[in-house]
C-alpha cells in the first residue's frame, strides 16, 4: 500500500508560516543579509560613484585648513548631518580647549584646533567585530585657496583643495557606509567612524582619542591615499615617525664693523653645529635629518646675538629616534666659539606605525579580496617618509591597523595640481565594502 509524503506530516497552518518566516526574517536581519557577489557590488559601486564626486564637490568647496576654525566648524557640520542620515550616532567632540603651546609637524599650529566628528554604528552580532574607520577633514591650505584650486572634473582626473589629502577619504568612508547600508549588511558589533580637523597638524588635539579608540577595537582603517595616478591600488602597514628639531645659540652682540671681536657670532657657531651634524641620516634604516630653517641677528651691522636652526627627522622605529637625540646632544657639545651657549630641543611628534603580524595578516585578506574583484593591490610594509593618524590607533593595540585604504591621487599640499583618478572610486569601494564585511563577521580575523 502506498502512501502519500503529505499525508505521513502534519500541515503548518498559515499563521505559523508566517510566523517562521517572520523568524527567518528577523534571523537574517540580525547578522546581515546574504553575500553579496562581487558583480552585485560593482553595479552598486557604479552607481554610487557619480554621487560621490557630487559630495567630493561638497567637501572641496569648504574651505577648512587646520587654522580656519570657521571652516572646520562647517564641514564637521556637513559630515555629521551625513553621518547620522546613515543611521549613525553621532558627537562633535571638542578635542581641547586650549593648546598652551600649539605646535605642528609643519610649524605653529592654532590656538584651538578643530572639532571630531565620532559616529557609531551598532551591528545585529554581538559576537561580531568591531572596525574603526578613520580620515581628515582638515587641508594644509590657506583661506582663498579655492579659487585656486576649484573643484572641477576634466576627463579621467578630478580636481579641487584638499581632494586628495583627505576630502577624498571622508567621502569614500561616507560611500562605503551607504553601499553596507544599500545591502542591509549588519554582521558586526560596531562601526565607529572617526574623522579629525588637525592631522596636517600632527593631531595635537585628537591623537589621544584616536589612540584610546584603537585599542578598543578589532581593526583599524585609515583613508589616507591609496596611490599614485599611474600605480596599482597601494595599502600601507608602516609609515614614519616624525620629529621636530630646534636648535637655539645664544651670544653676544656687537658692532659689527667697530668691534667684531667684542661679540659672539651666533650665525657662524649656528652654522657650525648645522655642519656637524648633517651625517646623521642613515637612509638604509628610513632615519633622515634634514635642517630646514634658519634665522638670526635683526640688523646687517651688528654681530648677531642669537641663531636658531630648525630641522625635519623621521624614523621607522622609536629606537632610532632615541639614538638620534643621543648624538645631538652629544655633538652639541663639541662648539666653534666655547663661550657661546647651545641648546637642543628634541620634540616627538608623531610616532612610527610598524608592520605586525596582525596587520601583514589582514592586509593579505585584503590583497585576496582585491584579485576577486580584478584590482590590482600591493602591501608596502615599510615606511616611505609619510607619518599618518594610523600610527596613533596602532599605539595602544595588537589589533591590525591599515593605512592607505582611499582613492589613488596626486599632488596633496600643492598649490594647483590636487586630484584624484575617477576610475578608481568605484573598484576600491568595492574592496572596502567587502573588506569592512569580511571583518564585521569574522571572516578575516
Amino acid at each position: 500500500m502506498s502512501v502519500s509524503m503529505t499525508a505521513s506530516f502534519p500541515r503548518l497552518r498559515p499563521a505559523v508560516l508566517a510566523l517562521a518566516a517572520m523568524a527567518a526574517m528577523a534571523a537574517t536581519s540580525a547578522v546581515g543579509v546574504r553575500a553579496q557577489t562581487v558583480p552585485e557590488l560593482q553595479a552598486l559601486a557604479a552607481k554610487e560613484q557619480p554621487v560621490l564626486l557630487k559630495t567630493l564637490q561638497q567637501l572641496v568647496e569648504i574651505e577648512s585648513g587646520s587654522s580656519d576654525r570657521q571652516g572646520l566648524d562647517r564641514i564637521a557640520g556637513v559630515i555629521a548631518q551625513r553621518l547620522r542620515d546613515l543611521g549613525g550616532q553621532v558627537q562633535l567632540v571638542d578635542p581641547d580647549t586650549t593648546i598652551a603651546s600649539p605646535t605642528s609637524d609643519a610649524g605653529d599650529g592654532p590656538a584651538k584646533v578643530g572639532q571630531i566628528v565620532r559616529a557609531s554604528f551598532k551591528g545585529g552580532n554581538a559576537n561580531g567585530k568591531r572596525l574603526m574607520l578613520i580620515a581628515h577633514m582638515d587641508t594644509v591650505y590657506q583661506r582663498g585657496g579655492l579659487k585656486q584650486q576649484p573643484f572641477r572634473i576634466d576627463g579621467n582626473l578630478v580636481y579641487g583643495l584638499g581632494i586628495a589629502d583627505d576630502k577624498q577619504g571622508v567621502a569614500t568612508i561616507l560611500h562605503a557606509l551607504a553601499m553596507l547600508k544599500a545591502v542591509g549588511f549588519k554582521d558586526y558589533a560596531e562601526i565607529t567612524v572617526l574623522i579629525n580637523g588637525d592631522e596636517e597638524i600632527g593631531s595635537p588635539g585628537s591623537h589621544a582619542l584616536i589612540t584610546k579608540l584603537g585599542g578598543e577595537h578589532d581593526a583599524v582603517l585609515s583613508f589616507e591615499g591609496g596611490g599614485g595616478p599611474n600605480t596599482p591600488d597601494t595599502v600601507r602597514l608602516a609609515t614614519s615617525g616624525i620629529a621636530s628639531v630646534d636648535l637655539k645659540v645664544k651670544g653676544r652682540s656687537s658692532h659689527a664693523g667697530a668691534a667684531p671681536e667684542r661679540g659672539i657670532n651666533a650665525l657662524y657657531e649656528m652654522a657650525h653645529q648645522i655642519l656637524q651634524t648633517r651625517d646623521l641620516s642613515d637612509p638604509k634604516r628610513g632615519l633622515h635629518l634634514n635642517w630646514t630653517m634658519a634665522k638670526s641677528g635683526s640688523v646687517r651691522n651688528a654681530i648677531p646675538e642669537r641663531a636658531e636652526a630648525n630641522g625635519d627627522a623621521r624614523a621607522d622605529r622609536v629606537a632610532d629616534f632615541d639614538g638620534l637625540e643621543a648624538e645631538l646632544r652629544k655633538r652639541i657639545q663639541n662648539k666653534l666659539i666655547p663661550d657661546a651657549e647651545v641648546t637642543l630641543t628634541f620634540d616627538r611628534r608623531r610616532p612610527p606605525l610598524q608592520a605586525t603580524d596582525a596587520s601583514r595578516a589582514l592586509a593579505a585578506k585584503a590583497k585576496a579580496l582585491a584579485e576577486e574583484q580584478k584590482l590590482e593591490l600591493v602591501v608596502r610594509d615599510r615606511p616611505t617618509g609619510g607619518g599618518t593618524d594610523a600610527a596613533y590607533a596602532a599605539l595602544a593595540t595588537k589589533a591590525p591597523v591599515i593605512e592607505g585604504l582611499g582613492v589613488r591621487g596626486f599632488g596633496a599640499h600643492s598649490s594647483d595640481s590636487e586630484y584624484v583618478v575617477v576610475d578608481a572610486i568605484a573598484p576600491k569601494l568595492v574592496l572596502v565594502t567587502r573588506l569592512v564585511m569580511a571583518i564585521g563577521s569574522g571572516k578575516a580575523l
